[in-house]
């Protein structure tokens, strides 16, 4: 008996087409989250600050950015020990608790040595004496709840000033330190002319 013999050839399963669906469906996905990513995105809203005003992350030095941090900090303690006492503490009293900037250590040394006071039991001025390295500052103390309002002053002789009002500081040169939270900012610095 003869046995015929019938040789089918089977191909292999071609890579090729599962190959392009993988790849196709990746588009897809890439396609739908940029999209999600563009529709979601949210603006970037900055607001102009006035003439008066300089950004604390943009226009301060280092060292200047250490002391408004430092103020913005001590200025909570300052409310509180306000609710023990109705005046405001004097700077020797925020030295000896160890509030920087107050305190005398080397940071506030390095940070320009600033010499602080209590103007008219309303304000903090502490006077540069590295007007380079860091310039004068002024904390107005306000409610409870408010916003730090801090000054600075770059001038090299400087005295405390007498009036505290906003006109009186703009026109001895004093700038308003905001800080502006906007989503692209880095440590830049702003070439002022």
């Amino acid at each position: 008996m003869t046995a015929t013999v019938t040789t089918q050839v089977i191909r292999p399963a071609g890579a090729g087409h599962e190959t392009l669906y993988v790849l196709l469906f990746c588009l897809i996905v890439l396609a739908c989250a940029g999209s999600v990513v563009f529709w979601h995105r949210e603006s970037q809203d900055v607001t102009a600050i006035e003439t008066y005003q300089i950004d604390a992350r943009r226009d301060l030095t280092p060292g200047e950015q250490g002391i408004y941090a430092d103020l913005r900090v001590t200025l909570d303690e300052i409310r509180l020990l306000q609710e023990e006492q109705p005046a405001l503490p004097e700077p020797a009293a925020l030295a000896g608790e160890g509030f920087a900037p107050f305190a005398r250590d080397a940071s506030s040394v390095s940070r320009g040595g600033h010499a602080w006071q209590l103007l008219e039991q309303r304000a903090y001025l502490g006077l540069s004496q590295q007007p380079a390295t860091a310039g004068s500052f002024l904390l107005r103390v306000t409610g409870a709840g408010q916003a730090a309002d801090i000054w600075l002053n770059r001038a090299k002789s400087l005295s405390a000033p007498i009036d505290l009002g906003d006109q009186a500081l703009i026109a001895a040169g004093w700038q308003q330190v905001v800080a502006q939270f906007d989503a692209g900012v880095t440590r830049q610095r702003q070439h002022q002319h």
